[in-house]
Formats: C-alpha cells, structure tokens, sequence
C-alpha cells in the first residue's frame, strides 16, 4: 500500500496516478490510500492507516478464533495521547501508556502485517469489559479461553492483570471463572 504522496513520487502527478487506476495497475482503496492490488482486506487498510494502533476486543476475538461472530466494526486500541480515529467503521479504545505495549503481537494476515494483542492480554481484555459485554458473547469466549488454558502462558496472564487497571477486580474474575 501507498499513500498519495508515495504514489506522486513514483508516479510523478495526479494525472498518471489516474492513468494507472484506469489502466489497473493502481487501486484507490480508501481515502489518500492506494494498492497495487485490487483487493485489500479492510482490517490491512486500518493497520496501514493508523500504524500506532493494535486490533482489540471483538475484532481480536474474532481473529484468534475465539468467536464466530464477524464484528460489526473494527476495535482498535491506542493508547490515551493518541489522536482520535475519525472513522465510522472503527470503534477506538483509548488505554493508559503504560498498559498499552503490553501482549502486542505482528501477526501475518492475507499477506499483511497486522498489530493485535495476543490471547494472553485479551483475556485480561475480556476480563476488563465483562460488564460491557452481551452475557451470551462473554460466555462463548469464556469456555472458549478454559480449552484453550493449557497452551496459554499463565505467567503472562499474571504480569498482564497486575499491570491493568483495576487489577484486583481483574484477578478476581480470573480466578473465579478462568484459573
């Protein structure tokens, strides 16, 4: 992917950047943001767009196979000084400095790179907006993370929770309903 001002540097103008979309050697596939390819994965134009965010809550969800419900929008973390996304099909998630690094992972998908939280910090993640979740979600990734606990790394899980805010509360419902 290429921004505007990429593409006038390799192409040199907006007419020959036009002359290559009609040729098809050029995609427009979002506002000031073009391909070489005709079809991009939308979650690759949010990561190209706003490269300082990691994909979160139900889009990560949904990605780790967690659940099978294909999110309405796209959930993407930044931390709290971030600029806000302008942008009706993402729903952003401000999160404290210090807590944001953490679990971030670059995953391959269809051919992008990808920043996402990995299984290990969405569980902290689904333990933090349990009250915001509808009950029958929340449970289905529930049972979900307790087939999936002998392959996690439970020292992570830990240093995650005593890192998040409202930690107490989060260990709480770690081991009441996961551990």
């Amino acid at each position: 992917m290429k921004t505007r001002a990429e593409c006038l540097k390799k192409y040199g103008s907006d007419y020959f950047i036009e002359k290559n979309i009609e040729k098809g050697k050029l995609f427009k596939v979002s506002k000031g943001v073009y391909s070489e390819k005709e079809n991009v994965p939308e979650i690759a134009i949010f990561m190209y767009k706003y490269p300082n965010s990691v994909l979160t809550m139900k889009s990560a969800f949904y990605f780790h196979g967690l659940t099978d419900v294909v999110p309405d929008e796209c959930d993407l973390a930044t931390d709290r000084d971030a600029a806000k996304i302008h942008d009706q099909r993402v729903k952003q998630y401000f999160v404290q400095v210090d807590f944001f690094s953490k679990g971030i992972e670059k995953q391959n998908y269809k051919g992008y790179t990808i920043n996402i939280y990995n299984k290990e910090r969405m569980l902290i993640e689904l333990a933090r907006y349990k009250s915001k979740l509808p009950y029958d979600y929340y449970k289905e990734i529930l049972l979900n993370y307790r087939r999936l606990l002998p392959t996690l790394n439970i020292q992570k899980i830990q240093d995650y929770a005593l890192a998040a805010p409202k930690s107490n509360k989060i260990m709480e419902i770690l081991q009441a309903e996961v551990l």
